[in-house]
């Protein structure tokens, strides 16, 4: 936004005066973010009003309230919440356009830092928009770096470590090399997108879109376009694209789909399955012309919007719409295979999996309530029902520690973190570190021997916790940090963290 002359009255024309210059004419962002309720649902009227008025402190969002009338403030603000009068399109074309590469960037023969280049945790701090690069056995911070607007999904490494990548709600996706601390560039892959997925080889980036409706995919190397797939069912339905997963051990990208049930798998290997694909899909441009992207698409008993998988990437476990139950899809025959019994909306996407007896488990908190459930994976039946202190968000574990780590994070016992034993089931200790602050989502270091927790407000901090004593032994401060995330549990895909 930009300082101007006399307020308009009307929203429309307010926002062209003030707003325009830098969040674009049509609302569809620029140096700022998009301005539409896909990328505000987050923001109540009255905090949209409140940044208007005062600014975002840390970013280039200046303050009105000597500019522009607190009751037009609300207006402006209650119009920035109204649909677009059209979809807008976002494609191949206009996402190279907006990409930018750092002149600065030169890459590093080697890390310009001593630290375990496999026991790098980042850190991200939605308070104003940075991420932390800390050593993850000093717990020293190695950098502190701007992110775009609103990070959203967890931040993918490349399968060395070296390079990884942010997503935000936006749609910027940005790529920085931990061996060099710098950022690498960015490109605007969507307008309003959900998470990305790195290929098993890396050298593909899949970004979720919800707007437009389409998958993109882009060259990790350099941030190129390397097609851009409009979404549509089988019966030409349009649809948002809610997830992307990558799934390792079949050279494929797993779409879970918003608007239609069914699930997409975009296989990216060199010798992809033969039957049952669409094979009219392949890259444009004179680089790419050589790589095709088969599509197969499976249709599914009911709209699955959140995934699990089993370490073997065969079976697909989604959580219904109607947050009441779930399915599991064989993706080999692409069938449904079992129902699974998951009342009170299970978030799949943070369930976690180990070892327990003679079978591997999966636990995955519900959204809305007080209660994990315990899957067993080869029966698909319900193991057990742990009760909380509330609807709980993340679960985090290691292959080293006897313990499960969940939160509350939803319900009025945020400040509360259970700690469950993994044979028992039980929870055996209930964490109140900051009495009064929301504590979520867990990480690990590389061995095991810590456990990360965020005190997830605008003044919060990471608490490094001894994971075997269950005692804090070091507290970072940082702006409201969210996820962390170690390289080695991630590029290993640890059955303790989610994938």
């Amino acid at each position: 936004m930009l300082f101007g002359g006399p307020a308009a009255a009307d929203p429309a024309e307010l926002y062209h005066e003030q707003c325009s210059s830098c969040h674009g004419e049509s609302r569809l962002g620029g140096t700022g973010p998009a301005l539409i309720p896909e990328t505000l649902k987050r923001m109540r009227g009255p905090k949209v009003a409140n940044v208007i008025l005062h600014g975002r402190e840390a970013t280039q969002m200046p303050a009105f309230a000597e500019v522009i009338p607190a009751d037009q403030v609300d207006e402006l603000a209650a119009w920035l919440k109204t649909p677009l009068t059209e979809v807008p399109t976002w494609n191949a074309e206009q996402i190279a356009e907006s990409r930018q590469m750092n002149p600065d960037y030169a890459p590093a023969d080697a890390p310009v830092w001593s630290s375990d280049p496999m026991n790098i945790t980042l850190a991200v701090e939605t308070g104003d928009h940075h991420v932390s690069v800390l050593d993850g056995d000093t717990f020293e911070v190695l950098d502190r770096f701007p992110t775009p607007f609103a990070v959203h999904g967890g931040p993918k490494f490349d399968p060395k470590g070296r390079f990884v990548f942010i997503m935000s709600r936006d749609g910027w996706v940005q790529k920085y090399d931990l061996y060099s601390l710098k950022e690498v560039g960015r490109v605007r892959a969507g307008l309003n997108s959900r998470n990305i997925a790195m290929s098993a080889d890396g050298n593909w980036l899949a970004v979720a879109n919800y707007l437009p409706n389409t998958l993109t995919i882009l060259s990790t190397e350099d941030l190129s376009v390397a097609d851009v797939r409009e979404v549509k069912g089988k019966d030409g339905t349009p649809s948002r694209v809610s997830a992307v997963y990558q799934a390792p051990p079949r050279e494929s990208f797993v779409l879970a789909l918003k608007d239609v049930p069914e699930i997409w798998e975009v296989f990216y290997g060199k010798n992809p399955p033969q039957q049952g694909f669409a094979h009219d899909w392949r890259m444009e441009g004179p680089a790419h012309t050589d790589i095709p992207f088969p599509v197969r698409k499976i249709t599914t008993p009911d709209y699955l919007d959140d995934f699990f998988f089993d370490q073997t990437y065969e079976y697909v476990m989604g959580a219904s719409r109607s947050g009441e139950g779930g399915q599991v899809i064989d993706l080999v025959i692409g069938q449904k295979v079992a129902d699974l019994d998951l009342p009170g909306m299970p978030h799949l996407g943070s369930g976690i999996t180990w070892k327990y007896g003679d079978t591997t488990v999966m636990a995955t908190p519900h959204l809305k309530d007080g209660t994990i459930s315990v899957i067993d994976m080869e029966s698909w039946e319900t193991v057990k029902r742990i009760e909380t202190q509330g609807p709980g968000f993340f679960m985090r574990s290691h292959e080293n520690s006897p313990y499960v780590w969940a939160d509350v994070f939803f319900g009025p016992h945020k400040d509360k973190m259970h700690v469950i034993d993994k044979k028992t089931l039980e929870i055996i200790k209930t964490l109140d570190p900051v009495p009064g602050a929301t504590v979520a989502h867990v990480e690990f270091t590389r061995d095991g021997k810590h456990a990360l927790v965020s005190v997830w407000e605008d003044d919060g901090e990471v608490l490094v916790y001894d994971a075997k004593t269950l005692e804090i032994v070091k507290r970072l401060p940082m702006r409201k940090p969210s996820g962390k995330y170690n390289v080695w549990n991630k590029i290993t895909f640890s059955e303790g963290t989610s994938h």
